[in-house]
């Protein structure tokens, strides 16, 4: 084997001849050290990723290959990363963490801003994948596990988290930092408590604020203020539709400071005023068969939405027009039948898939998953590595790309101004 032969951890997963156990932790330790093994966080996963690298070099590699490349630096960097699309920053002004990560959103906006990120979470496997795909880092899994949480690294600036809502059980109590256990947001909490980071960003949906009757978003800012000392400005709803692409999706962002940061004062981003429509995100060319809607399928829903309307009700499908912006994307059905177009430039009815009826004759069709993608702010490069059900349900998921990145850069400035700030006060 030649000295410049690398070997793909993609294709190791997939082997079953050679199974590594424990692969998925395994993968996340060697990646995130391979991706931050020239700043100074790569010693939280130092020892193991050489330890795991061995057990990997030993399943794959002759005695001898063995015996004449022990180098620690060589045996990693055979294995290093596959060339992907959004590779780290070689000189970044700040590092982050990227808690339930999803599909990179988060990181996508804080690399464009010119960071790095030093640990990514995220359990769902599809989700991993497409990660790993895109960035070349596999994220760790459960971040309610403490064996997870040894892997991150002290001293990054912001932590960002679209962490899932769940209830809390407030009744007769404060709503304090006990109020919150056994909820995902205390694991962002305990996180904080321990790191101490400079600055938290946190998205989650538009009904967090009413949430309980508000118990929920008081009990969560609660802990930031009182508990964690944060200063953290009334929460602001921002819509995707205000920063550049055509989709009205409404979410709550939370953001603080350190309070050594003595900062008592943020303003979130201003809408751009830019015109967006769903031709901006429009697929140029003809859009595959199976995109379009079968008769039965369509009748179905034609007859869904007149049950409601009867009863008063708005449910029910939607068609997008080319000069209008999408509804929000989520999970779900819904999520796609609330976003149907009109695309005429079909030519071949053959059905591609199983389907009962007959391709419609109208050029009613659901958006692809780039189309959705393009809605969330994704650039092209973005590599969609999974099955159609799989993509929908992750951009369902996903945070606004650019409405993060225009709020995350207000947060970036005003720690940077206030760091420097205080780094003149001590040579004064």
């Amino acid at each position: 084997m030649k000295v410049t032969e690398k070997i793909s951890l993609e294709k190791i997963r997939n082997d079953r001849k050679n199974p590594i156990p424990d692969f998925d932790i395994k993968d996340a330790v060697i990646t995130h050290y391979l991706h931050n093994n020239k700043n100074g966080v790569s010693q939280s996963f130092k020892k193991e990723a050489i330890n795991y690298t061995n057990e990997i070099v030993k399943n794959y590699f002759s005695e001898e290959f063995i015996e004449n490349y022990t180098a620690e630096n060589f045996r990693l960097d055979f294995l290093n990363h596959e060339t992907v699309p959004f590779i780290p920053v070689e000189n970044p002004r700040f590092k982050f963490i990227d808690l339930f990560a999803g599909i990179g959103g988060f990181r996508l906006a804080l690399q464009n801003l010119g960071g790095k990120c030093v640990f990514t979470s995220e359990w769902d496997k599809h989700a991993q994948k497409t990660y790993r795909t895109n960035f070349g880092e596999t994220p760790f899994g459960d971040i309610t596990k403490e064996e997870t949480k040894k892997y991150i690294p002290d001293g990054f600036e912001v932590l960002c988290a679209g962490f899932p809502c769940q209830a809390f059980s407030i009744a007769g109590k404060r709503g304090g930092f006990e109020d919150t256990r056994g909820t995902l947001f205390f694991e962002v909490a305990e996180i904080i408590r321990r790191k101490q980071p400079k600055a938290i960003f946190l998205e989650n949906v538009k009904g967090l604020r009413s949430h309980d009757k508000g118990k929920t978003l008081a009990t969560i800012l609660n802990v930031l203020r009182n508990d964690l000392g944060y200063f953290v400005p009334e929460p602001q709803i921002i819509n995707a539709k205000d920063f550049g692409v055509p989709q009205n999706r409404e979410r709550i962002y939370i953001v603080g400071f350190h309070p050594s940061l003595h900062i008592n004062q943020f303003n979130y981003p201003q809408p751009l005023n830019k015109k967006v429509s769903f031709a901006d995100i429009k697929e140029k060319d003809v859009v595959d068969t199976k995109y379009y809607l079968s008769t039965q399928y369509l009748q179905t829903l034609v007859n869904h939405k007149a049950r409601h309307e009867n009863k008063g009700n708005g449910f029910g499908y939607e068609i997008i027009k080319d000069h209008q912006i999408a509804n929000a994307v989520v999970c779900g059905g819904m999520g796609r039948e609330r976003n149907l177009v009109i695309d005429h430039r079909i030519t071949d009815f053959t059905p591609t898939t199983k389907i009962k009826g007959e391709v419609n004759r109208e050029g009613i069709r659901k958006m692809t998953p780039r189309e959705w993608a393009r809605l969330q702010g994704f650039p092209e490069p973005y590599i969609i590595p999974v099955a159609d059900a799989s993509a929908y349900k992750q951009f369902g998921n996903s945070v606004a790309v650019p409405a993060i990145q225009a709020t995350a850069n207000e947060i970036i400035k005003l720690i940077t101004e206030k760091s420097s700030s205080k780094h003149q006060d001590k040579i004064a």
